[in-house]
């Protein structure tokens, strides 16, 4: 007697247009996604541009100063036809330059450890712009990515985790919303020092900066002055439309950012293919035969003597940077590819000696890292911390849960919101 047949598994129901379409609304308005993306990638960036700027503080005056080959007059005179943004042009003064290079080292110190992220990135952005915009033809493709990244950090909530920000919010849910004074002081006297340096730009708006320089910092300057007012007085439904509000902007300029990394690898791959030199294997040679590009000349020399070593990276380099972009669906091949992409920027570090340049594309990197790595990351860095200071450990600290009803989700699990909460999708490009 044969035994029966087990019925089929009934197909899973197909959700309906509308609702998928409503979840992902709530997906990209709930919360700011890639809270350990984007936190990591601000201290990438605010870490890299605090090493060139303090390991070219010997030179600051001839790179960027009054005694630079690039004279006041020619900036002004470039500037005039250009329109970049740089407070520098307000005066050809040493002190002042001495003031927005040291304003510029203090902001990078301060969006590293997350204090008042969102005031702090703007004066961060501003110093950033101002110096490289003052002699454009020192710069090369890593302050590129800090001249584009830093407007990013403006409109990204990268203060959610690993951040002063963070912590001060934890321990004000701890103590049931009460703080010390003197703390919340601190925002609205930031704001005000930095309303009056925006006066100030605005007045000086004809010498330099295009309108919409001036435009995103008075939007951004009363939006973070409406924010403090309302979580201060009428924390409702105000408060919800503005978190609303800013994960928009969070998540558009995410987006944009990923974007902007993928395009960098595919021009750059896609340019290289049309070289002879990378097509027949030989382009790395080049540049290790060059003393501007030989910090390590035996070790140069050695890699160089390598034929097939040569052709090796040359062929490599093109592929994966042509590929990467196509892999960020396969997730396991996404991975092994950025380690591969950070392994060949340490490379360039050390053996090109372009370290700033290679921070930055790491840093940049870092925004496709997963979550769970991360997390893990984050845990073993505090464990050291807590030895080297010989604190008690802290909780481990978990990736949020996602709301309840998305696949996955478990029952009565919320999106942690405000300026310390908010997870990724696992099923996100960004983890």
């Amino acid at each position: 007697m044969t035994a029966p047949r087990p019925a089929p598994a009934a197909a899973p129901a197909r959700v309906p247009l509308d609702r998928r379409l409503a979840r992902a609304a709530q997906t990209v308005t709930s919360r700011a996604l890639g809270p350990y993306q984007t936190a990591i990638v601000r201290i990438g960036f605010s870490l890299t541009w605090l090493f060139f700027l303090l390991r070219e503080f010997p030179h600051r005056h001839e790179m960027y100063g009054p005694d630079g080959p690039w004279s006041f007059d020619l900036a002004r005179r470039l500037i005039a036809d250009n329109r970049a943004f740089t407070v520098l042009m307000w005066s050809d003064g040493r002190l002042w330059f001495e003031v927005v290079y040291g304003l510029a080292v203090v902001a990078a110190l301060l969006l590293l450890v997350g204090w008042h992220t969102r005031a702090v990135s703007v004066v961060f952005m501003v110093g950033a712009l101002s110096l490289q915009n003052r002699s454009v033809f020192l710069g090369d493709g890593g302050d590129n990515v800090v001249h584009l990244v830093a407007i990013y950090l403006t409109l990204i909530r990268c203060g959610q985790v690993w951040s002063l920000d963070a912590r001060r919010a934890a321990r004000k849910a701890a103590s049931g919303g009460k703080t010390a004074g003197r703390v919340e002081l601190a925002g609205p006297v930031l704001w005000i020092v930095l309303g009056g340096f925006l006066v100030a730009a605005t007045w000086f708006s004809p010498v330099t900066g295009e309108w919409w320089m001036y435009v995103l910092l008075w939007v951004l300057w009363l939006g973070h002055g409406l924010w403090w007012l309302v979580e201060q007085y009428v924390p409702g439904e105000p408060r919800v439309l503005l978190d609303v509000l800013a994960n928009l902007a969070h998540n558009a300029t995410l987006v944009v950012l990923m974007a902007e990394v993928c395009l960098i690898y595919a021009t750059a791959g896609w340019y290289k293919i049309q070289g002879s030199r990378w097509q027949d294997g030989t382009a790395l040679f080049y540049p290790l035969h060059l003393n501007y590009f030989t910090p390590w000349p035996g070790l140069s020399e050695l890699l160089a003597s390598s034929g097939i070593m040569v052709m090796v990276l040359s062929y490599g380099t093109v592929i994966v940077q042509v590929a990467f972009p196509f892999t960020l669906f396969k997730r396991k091949v996404k991975n092994v590819l950025l380690v591969v992409m950070m392994l060949e920027h340490a490379g360039i570090a050390v053996l090109l000696g372009l370290p700033a340049f290679s921070l930055a594309m790491i840093a940049a990197d870092a925004v496709f890292l997963p979550t769970v790595f991360l997390v893990w990351l984050g845990a073993r860095v505090a464990r050291g911390r807590d030895r080297l200071l010989r604190r008690k450990p802290a909780a481990p600290e978990l990736p949020p849960q996602r709301p309840a009803g998305e696949p996955g989700g478990e029952p009565g699990a919320g999106a942690q919101g405000g300026e310390t909460g908010g997870g990724a999708s696992p099923r996100t490009l960004v983890g």
